[in-house]
This record gives structure tokens, sequence and C-alpha cells, in this order.
């Protein structure tokens, strides 16, 4: 009998599946690491660039500050956080989007490390931010307390990730383009285009704007609160260290 939980691809496809095993979630990513930047551009109508500034704004960098910036993939996320004069430290599970990204910026210090085991001190950063890299991850409440044990006290965090649109009519209209129309675009864009497949499944089954505050107080945070982006397709979670 086969595995309901095993990825369906093509030869040369890679995917993760909602299990989000770990080998999984870093071959399909190493699959997609060339075009990985400009795929999500166009797969967002070029949204992921407010997104992107919207975090900027929100982590509020200062020179001399210390950033993890995780699940950061080539380093395109890292560097608003470095041209503020902070201290910014890229780290991923995928060491081909590490490869591409220290290729594309010798200058970085990329750091290949597991959410769920960050190889990074106690309370050794001043602000952690993680964008579209927590709904990959195994283990949502222990990622969320692994990024406050390396975040000083009085820290903060800003998570950027998918959620729920707030218009009933308009998440009917983005479901679908999330099962139809974003697979047919990414075989044309992407070497790994199942690995769109798993999107798509994986931002149907994560937790709406409320349960993900509620994750991250129960993992010792305080100060939680978030804010909609593009109609709640992207929520932006902030929160300060206990």
């Amino acid at each position: 009998m086969s595995d309901p939980s095993a990825p369906v691809t093509a030869p040369g496809d890679h995917r993760a599946t909602l299990a989000k095993r770990r080998a999984d979630v870093a071959e399909m990513f190493d699959a997609v690491a060339g075009r990985y930047d400009l795929t999500n551009d166009v797969l967002s109508l070029g949204q992921d660039r407010v997104w992107r500034r919207r975090v900027t704004q929100a982590v509020g960098a200062r020179r001399g500050e210390r950033v993890l910036d995780l699940a950061a993939g080539t380093g395109t996320s890292s560097v608003p956080f470095a041209e503020a004069g902070a201290q910014v430290v890229p780290t991923d599970l995928s060491l081909g989007m590490l490869t591409v990204g220290k290729r594309r910026r010798p200058d970085f210090w990329f750091v290949a490390g597991d959410a769920l085991r960050l190889p990074f001190g106690d309370g050794v950063f001043d602000a952690v931010t993680i964008s579209f890299g927590l709904r990959n991850v195994e283990d949502t409440a222990a990622a969320l307390a692994e990024l406050r044990r390396v975040t000083r006290p009085g820290g903060r965090m800003v998570i950027c990730e998918f959620s729920q649109p707030t218009s009933a009519a308009f998440r009917s209209v983005y479901r679908n383009y999330l099962l139809a129309a974003l697979p047919r675009i990414a075989r044309r864009l992407s070497p790994s285009p199942s690995a769109y497949v798993y999107l798509a499944e994986s931002i149907l089954a994560w937790p709406d704007q409320r349960a993900l505050a509620e994750l991250i107080g129960a993992a010792g945070w305080g100060e939680v609160r978030w804010r909609n982006l593009s109609g709640g397709i992207v929520a932006l979670h902030r929160a300060v260290a206990r």
C-alpha cells in the first residue's frame, strides 16, 4: 500500500508534504533556489516587495543591533537590515538557498540552521524575524520558543506569513487562485513546480491571525499584535521577548 503522505512529484521534481519533515523541506527549497526570488515576485504579482518593506519597517533595525533573519533563503530579505547598519545573520535550513545567496552576496555571513535547534546562544539578538518560513517548520510552538531563547529580554520579533483574507468573497477567489492558477504559473517558471502545490496546501492548512497570535503568546512572547497586509493574504505579527 502506498504512503498517502508521500510527495507526488515528477522525475527531478521535489516537494514536501504537510508532515513538514526537515529533509523534505530542505530538498524542496534546494531544488527551487536558483529561481526562487523571481518566481515569488511573479506569483505574488510583485506584492512580495511590499511585504518585505513592511517587515523592514516593523523590525526597525538600528545601527549596531544584531538581527536574526531566519528562513532568509538567498538573503534578499536581509539586505535592508544590513543597509540600516545592523549586524544581520541570514539563516536557513536549505544549503541550496544559502549557496545561491552567498554567490550573490559574498559579504553576508550566511548560517545553516534549523529553526528547532538554532546554532546561537541565549539572548544574543536584539531582533529576530522570519518571513514565509514558520509555516514550513515541523513544530511551530517549538520554533517560536527557540526564537524566544535567542532573543534578549525586551527584544522584538516580527513574523511575516501567509494568513486568511478577511473578506469571505475574497477568500473564495484566493482559494481558487492557490489551487488552480498558482500551480499552472509555477509550471512555467519553476524547475520544481510541485513545490508550489505544497505552498498552496500549507497556506490553506495554516492557522489564522488570531490562532497564530495565541501560539506566539504561549511561547513566552508578550505584547503580541498583528497587522493584515493585502487584505489578509499576509499577516505581520509582532511581539516582545519577556
